[in-house]
């Protein structure tokens, strides 16, 4: 047990290479074994689990226990319950292989140096902080935000503390919250598409308006809040000097890499009727290997690769207990009279679109105030909105899934956004929240608007 506890990535890769095979394979027989491998997997990914998850596990299991009982199913269902969501864990586990090639590139390093040139004020600062973060989400995702908060609080370390907290706490959360909207490589975009039945380039040029237009917004405010601030780097390496070119270079770099990833994927999933999510899964890793091969540092990238999908995944608990219960619960409900009272609000706005799609982010604020992952609220809003397809354009209610989702990402107090961010700079959760309220309801504010044109 000691062994599994601390090597827990062999059986998360052992079931997920399971559950991907069996998309092929396509065996009742397979999915059931797998299905039972899931449990050990359920307990152990508990044991490890931190708090919030452990709360929330209990919740849905205990929740989708009563659910199933009262469904009157039989017991040797269950195994079968429990991988409705695992597609999920299998896009996640194989993430880190993305990051590790742009890691690997060093493309990170090369553009963090945006962070480390002069500037006149805090406020040229701010939007420079908002740029560099933003290009680097879209591709390391979680990873930039510790690398580009440590290099600020280096280079803003002879200001007062909390105008420091401030300063990082606001820009590199926000542009991350923002950059996450049209990557396909965000969960929530993944989940969204594969719900609502929208094509991603359909949703493409909507979330790029938004991300655009509410980390412009932010980034003109933050200039002007930080203008009267004279700022002097005090970090240990202060690069006055940046190859323009050469930095535009490796951005359009970054950019041609993610262009051709997509036309694989959209190809992929046109020419084998795979989802979103899986297509996206399966073409990860042997994209990430030949984009390695190509830009000439394979060698580096095993050994980074390697490194960084062990470690990840042997700390993916946390979301094992979160898909693994909440697809045991929704499975659940689903088999039950109960999903139409869930429906029963919406249903009563169905007339009032606005109205639906306001109530869509005011449930993700909510949840995200008392600790609720906002995918946990995605996975309970997608079993009782498909029925508003029919009477509202299914992209409009998935934009706002997408927008409300990581609006929360700079504000949910319990998120781990906010608590690397109130660890990194040792100021109170709680403030992190309270500061970035705004702007979360600006972003979303922003989504419901695009998706209320478009109806």
């Amino acid at each position: 047990m000691r062994y599994l506890l601390n090597n827990r990535y062999l059986l998360f890769a052992a079931v997920l290479g399971l559950f991907l095979l069996n998309v092929f394979i396509n065996s009742n027989e397979l999915q059931y074994f797998t299905g039972i491998l899931a449990i050990p997997m359920l307990i152990i990914s508990f044991i490890t689990a931190s708090m919030l998850f452990k709360i929330l596990g209990i919740v849905f299991n205990g929740t989708g226990a009563l659910l199933f009982w009262m469904s009157g199913l039989p017991v040797s269902d269950i195994p079968i319950f429990l991988t409705s969501n695992m597609q999920l864990l299998a896009f996640l586990a194989v993430l880190p292989w993305m990051n590790s090639v742009v890691r690997a590139g060093r493309f990170d390093r090369k553009i963090n140096q945006l962070l480390k040139a002069n500037v006149l004020d805090l406020g040229r600062l701010y939007m420079r902080s908002s740029f560099t973060t933003y290009i680097l989400v879209s591709f390391i995702n979680l990873s930039a935000l510790p690398l580009a908060q440590h290099v600020l609080l280096d280079n803003l370390s002879g200001l007062r503390k909390k105008l420091r907290d401030s300063f990082v706490s606001r820009t590199t959360l926000r542009a991350f919250a923002v950059a996450l909207a049209w990557s396909p490589m965000e969960i929530m975009v993944a989940i969204t598409i594969d719900t609502t039945g929208v094509g991603y380039l359909t949703y493409l040029p909507w979330l790029i308006l938004c991300s655009m237009a509410v980390v412009a917004i932010d980034a003109l405010c933050g200039k002007r809040r930080f203008a009267a601030y004279e700022y002097e780097a005090a970090g240990t390496i202060n690069n006055k000097n940046i190859d323009i070119k050469e930095l535009l270079i490796q951005i359009l770099q970054l950019f041609l890499a993610l262009a051709v990833f997509l036309g694989i994927v959209l190809t992929l999933g046109n020419l084998t009727g795979l989802n979103f999510i899986l297509t996206v899964t399966f073409v990860i890793v042997p994209f990430a290997f030949l984009w390695a091969a190509v830009i000439g540092r394979f060698k580096s990238f095993k050994i980074v690769g390697w490194k960084t999908w062990k470690m990840r995944t042997n700390g993916m608990q946390n979301f094992v207990v979160l898909f693994l219960s909440l697809g045991f619960f929704s499975s659940s409900l689903n088999e039950t009279p109960f999903l139409e009272l869930i429906r029963a609000p919406f249903s009563a706005a169905a007339d009032t679109p606005l109205l639906i799609l306001i109530l869509i982010q005011f449930m993700y604020l909510a949840m995200s105030m008392i600790g609720v992952h906002p995918i946990a609220t995605v996975g309970v809003l997608i079993e009782v909105l498909p029925p508003l397809y029919e009477t509202m354009n299914p992209a409009s209610i998935g934009i706002v899934l997408i927008t409300g989702a990581l609006a929360t990402v700079a504000v949910g107090t319990y998120g781990i956004t906010v608590t690397m961010t109130a660890q990194n700079t040792k100021q109170n959760p709680y403030r992190i929240t309270w500061r970035n309220m705004p702007f979360s309801v600006l972003y979303g504010g922003v989504g419901v608007l695009i998706g209320y044109l478009i109806l």
